[in-house]
């Protein structure tokens, strides 16, 4: 029971913290395209609580994956390459705090075609981490 417990919070949690990695370079797209100063803040706004947000809950998430895989011993190859994957989102994460930053700041230096690009990478990066877990490959 315990594992069910810690397995549907580690879910929601990763859940959750995906919605935040979707839409984050969303907002990222936006603030690339808007020449108004008073929508510049308001998206910077935007971005600063959301980023914030997901910090925390991309935290539980680890938590409780932690806990799944320390604690209740669940491992295989395939646990390696999520592991990974789960680091490159954690520098995907770092990464959009410091482009946020730089928004903010006034010092972007990419378009919003390059955002529309940069936002698709944790789309990936779910969809693999889906089938290693769902299909266990090795």
């Amino acid at each position: 029971m315990t594992y069910l417990i810690v397995k549907s919070l580690h879910i929601v949690f990763v859940v959750s913290w995906f919605a935040g990695l979707f839409y984050l370079p969303r907002l990222f797209v936006n603030h690339a395209m808007v020449e108004d100063v008073s929508t510049k803040e308001r998206l910077a706004l935007m971005e600063r609580k959301l980023f914030r947000f997901m910090t925390g809950i991309a935290v539980m998430a680890l938590i409780f994956g932690l806990w799944l895989w320390l604690g209740i011993g669940i491992g295989g190859g395939w646990m390696h390459v999520k592991l990974l994957l789960v680091l490159f989102l954690l520098a995907y994460h770092y990464y959009c705090g410091i482009l946020m930053r730089k928004l903010a700041e006034g010092k972007n230096i990419h378009s919003h075609v390059w955002f529309r690009w940069f936002n698709e990478i944790p789309v990936l990066v779910l969809l693999v981490v889906t089938f290693l877990v769902v299909l266990k490959p090795f």
